[in-house]
């Protein structure tokens, strides 16, 4: 009898690809898109509608625009087309008002080191991100006033804020309201939670007060107000007064969201970090914080994009943020038209649009992240 040969299989086939109509972009299409009847009719009518409008859209952006002239007085002729021309002109201003031109490096590097600086706290595998917290919460907010402000030991002449203005005071005053509104709603929501009724009253009288008043209102009262509580030579500077008003109005929507966190977590969470002997401050900031606050992260970033787009009734108190630096190259009689005020109300659009998607964006992203690492 001859030897018989033995195989043993180490690793399966390789899987046949799927049927193209069973997978990629067709079955994508035909899952999303035209899965049913009232489906299909829906994406032929958008479809029918992007065809309609995006065309003359694009024309009047690209196509039939003026993008270089001297004044406004080409863009008056060619009034079917976009004046980027206008939005290069009045750049500058824009980006800095009145900004002394010789010093506007300051800004520059202020912005440019505090970009740095989010971008390494936000990268979710950028290294040491703790020293980038304190950097960016601790360290950045000194050198940027010094920055900006100004000081004459550090050879940096002043620059009063009155000359502040454009998207310095829009990014100033978002930054500012974001980073102090999610501790202060923090702490708001914990002292509504809180068993000792002086607290958990005051907690309320804040919260409710705050939601139960326009805004406006508050940026009217802290400008107004706040000089007359303290003494004259403490009196707040009058950007720092509406930027104390953001951030208490924001603070108290915020506590509403930390607090539906705060509710959404079974008691077991409670009771098994007591188990572990922990002590309330480190049960918050250990356990049940971390828990509650990824639980809403979709309405903590909906209040940021709120409060970015806020940011436009600054100008009620007289300070000059972007939209209103925008509203003040209008007065230009050499830049007047009714093609050159659309052309700035567009880009104006597309300046909020960019920075509130982009925190969309990277909230979807870290829930995603947060998801995955849940095993869900």
């Amino acid at each position: 009898m001859s030897d018989a040969i033995a195989f043993v299989r180490e690793r399966s086939e390789p899987l046949d690809p799927p049927p193209t109509l069973a997978g990629g972009a067709i079955a994508w299409a035909r899952a999303n898109l035209f899965s049913s009847f009232g489906s299909t009719l829906t994406t032929v009518a958008f479809i029918a509608l992007a065809l309609w409008l995006v065309p003359p859209l694009v024309r009047w952006a690209t196509i039939d625009a003026v993008w270089a002239a001297p004044d406004g007085a080409l863009c008056r002729q060619n009034q079917d087309g976009a004046c980027w021309a206008f939005v290069a002109a009045k750049m500058d201003y824009l980006r800095y008002g009145s900004y002394p031109i010789a010093e506007r490096w300051r800004v520059d590097a202020a912005e440019a080191l505090g970009a740095a600086l989010i971008v390494w706290l936000l990268w979710p595998t950028a290294p040491k991100r703790g020293w980038a917290a304190l950097l960016f919460f601790v360290a950045y907010p000194f050198a940027a006033f010094v920055l900006l402000r100004g000081s004459p030991r550090f050879g940096l002449p002043m620059v009063d804020t009155i000359l502040w203005g454009g998207v310095l005071v829009t990014l100033l005053t978002a930054l500012v309201a974001i980073v102090f509104s999610l501790p202060l709603g923090v702490l708001l929501a914990l002292g509504r939670r809180s068993r000792l009724p002086v607290v958990r009253l005051a907690s309320v009288l804040f919260i409710e007060v705050m939601r139960g008043v326009p805004f406006i209102t508050v940026l009217f009262m802290t400008n107004t107000m706040l000089p007359l509580f303290v003494p004259e030579a403490w009196t707040p500077d009058r950007l720092i007064r509406p930027l104390i008003g953001m951030a208490l109005f924001s603070a108290a929507y915020m506590a509403e969201e930390v607090r539906g966190g705060l509710q959404l977590l079974p008691r077991g969470q409670y009771e098994g970090a007591m188990a572990l002997g922990l002590n309330y401050p480190r049960m918050m900031g250990l356990v049940i914080l971390p828990q509650a606050l990824t639980m809403v992260i979709p309405g903590i970033v909906n209040n940021f994009v709120g409060l970015f787009m806020d940011t436009t009734l600054v100008s009620v108190v007289g300070v000059t943020d972007f939209l209103e630096a925008m509203n003040n190259a209008f007065k230009d009689p050499a830049w007047s038209g009714p093609t050159i005020m659309a052309t700035g109300y567009v880009f104006a659009g597309l300046f909020y649009f960019a920075f509130c998607w982009g925190m969309a964006r990277y909230s979807t992203h870290v829930e995603r992240r947060l998801a995955a690492g849940r095993g869900r």
